[in-house]
């Protein structure tokens, strides 16, 4: 079964430094048939002005996974890491008991596009930390490449929950057949470009909600950036 989640139905907030688009719901924007998947409790889609960000301010009891799609975000915690995101990176932050931080766009000129997600941790109270690999583009072209899991295989960030995270970059006409059990749960996030997903056509900022399948196909019909999320 698969459940599609358009762009255009998406929360949606200007703050003028700040253009979000909210997948589930986040902040003002809040509507019950949409609060999160399984475990899997915000996406949010930011476009943050050159030179702006997010000032420190506090999480707790929460897998934080931002995944840059273009510019440039720098990062500083409580846990005294400092570092600057770019395309490729992908940065882990488990906020259990409690951590603070910042995001800014670092560059005077360029915006920053990115996906912040949030997934519900498997127990609550954990030591708060913080993790950043980076895929390059062949790492993720024509194929589901893992980058985030509970057990941190293959060279993947961990999460501390039971999901598996994949990202791929296809081009035109290139395809993938991705064999899945039948009792897990998968959500594809389509970043940019236009792939279709079990027979539906998605396009940038597209979503679905997909069960009881042994195979997850995509083809894509433009050059596309997606992510898929297998939970449990």
């Amino acid at each position: 079964m698969l459940t599609l989640r358009r762009s255009h139905d998406r929360g949606h907030a200007n703050h003028g430094w700040l253009d979000s688009y909210h997948t589930f719901s986040f902040a003002n924007y809040y509507d019950p048939a949409h609060m999160q998947y399984r475990s899997l409790r915000v996406i949010n889609e930011d476009y943050i002005a050159a030179g702006m960000g997010f000032g420190s301010h506090p999480h707790r009891d929460m897998e934080i996974v931002t995944y840059v799609l273009e510019g440039a975000l720098e990062h500083k915690d409580s846990l005294g890491n400092g570092a600057i995101m770019r395309p490729g990176d992908v940065q882990r932050m488990t906020a259990g008991t409690g951590i603070v931080h910042s995001e800014f766009n670092p560059s005077a000129e360029e915006p920053t596009h990115l996906l912040q997600i949030w997934i519900l941790p498997e127990q609550a109270n954990l030591e708060p930390s913080y993790e950043q690999k980076y895929f390059p583009p062949e790492a993720r072209s024509g194929k589901l490449r893992l980058i985030a899991s509970r057990d941190g295989r293959d060279g993947s960030v961990v999460v501390h929950q039971d999901m598996n995270l994949y990202a791929a970059l296809l081009q035109a006409g290139e395809q993938i057949q991705h064999p899945v059990s039948a009792d897990r749960h998968f959500w594809v996030q389509v970043a940019r470009g236009t792939v279709q997903i079990n027979g539906e056509v998605l396009e940038a900022g597209d979503a679905a909600a997909i069960d009881n399948v042994t195979t997850l196909g995509a083809i894509a019909q433009a050059d596309a950036e997606f992510l898929v999320f297998d939970l449990a």
